[in-house]
């Protein structure tokens, strides 16, 4: 079974204090569902049309997993507590 990878770039950031209660909130939920934090941050180079904004990106051992952990109870929560402090683009993608 081919991992999956779950990509989320950030838009644009309104409310740091919402995204802070988000992160407290996601981070144990992900990992709970089996998701690995592969990489977290700004982009240390973009190139061509890449934006420099603030991307994720999560390893799991399935894109039913991916999807579950997005779906879940304790994810919920979280996307609660950001509301509208962030403008995201969450991708879930099948490994090669």
């Amino acid at each position: 079974m081919a991992k999956a990878y779950w990509v989320a770039t950030y838009r644009s950031i309104s409310d740091p204090d919402k995204l802070a209660a988000y992160a407290k909130l996601a981070g144990p939920a992900i990992q709970a569902a089996g998701g690995r934090f592969l990489a977290r941050g700004t982009p240390a180079k973009t190139y061509e049309a890449g934006l420099n904004q603030r991307c994720v990106v999560i390893e799991f051992d399935s894109v039913a997993a991916a999807t579950a952990a997005h779906d879940s109870a304790g994810y919920k929560a979280a996307l609660d507590a950001l509301g509208n402090g962030a403008e995201r683009d969450i991708r879930i993608m099948e490994g090669a």
